[in-house]
């Protein structure tokens, strides 16, 4: 009886998210947030409250920050004024306080330069994503790129996953996704997508060995050689 196959053999393709995986943002988060709560008279918070809220769209981190303040009436009271602010604040700032993790880039490079294409799916508006990713000089290594707000759903639900899968023409089992979160792990999963976690970044205050996944990879760059060990061309015989 012969092994199964890793989950990473025959990948062509990677689908990698943004926050908390290429970009550390909580700081760009921070600045914006408290700008917002103090155009509503709240205390500021600090970036650790943020960075366990980060992940699910703009929608639920507002909510729960409000919902250190507000009951359940008062977050839907305050809900637009607070989200009008918020996105007001982080289109001035977006992306002057966020800093790369290390060797994203050279990540990136390594999976193109291995033949995959390369997808960015973030939960993030992509209002938000483009110019960010444009700053950081991100943007020229995806063949596309998804917002939280470029479907009906967001991960954890798999629709923005198959939907990269489908602008690739390839199935699944051939486009590894990559992220920090078990948002990330949970669609990719639903997908029939392999998927591959990074330590740092943002899980909701879990941590990400509790994550169901193929590997946990120490940067993007150690994501790239390890699908390309289980990808080489067979040895001539």
């Amino acid at each position: 009886m012969t092994a199964a196959a890793h989950p990473l053999c025959g990948v062509r393709a990677a689908i990698i998210d943004l926050d908390g995986t290429m970009l550390d943002t909580v700081p760009d988060f921070h600045v914006a947030i408290n700008r917002m709560r103090g155009e509503l008279g709240l205390p500021s918070i600090t970036a650790e409250q943020i960075k366990n809220m980060v992940g699910k769209g703009s929608e639920n981190l507002i909510r729960s920050v409000l919902a250190l303040d507000h009951d359940d009436a008062g977050i839907e009271r305050h809900f637009t004024d607070a989200m009008d602010a918020y996105q007001r604040h982080y289109l001035a700032i977006n992306g002057h306080h966020s800093t790369l993790y290390p060797d994203v880039a050279a990540g990136l490079a390594e999976l193109k330069l291995a033949g995959l294409r390369l997808a960015c799916v973030t939960n993030k508006p992509l209002a938000f994503a483009l110019p960010l990713l444009k700053l950081k000089e991100l943007d020229g290594y995806f063949d596309v790129i998804y917002g939280g707000d470029s479907f009906p759903k967001k991960k954890p639900d798999p629709m923005p996953l198959l939907k990269a899968c489908e602008f690739f023409g390839l199935p699944p089992a051939q486009v590894v996704a990559i992220g920090d979160s078990s948002n990330d792990a949970e669609a990719a999963r639903a997908a029939g997508c392999p998927v591959l976690t990074v330590p740092y970044g943002y899980n909701h205050g879990a941590a990400i060995h509790e994550t169901d996944s193929d590997g946990i990879v120490d940067t993007l760059l150690h994501a790239a050689r390890l699908i390309g060990m289980h990808n080489k061309p067979a040895e001539p015989v």
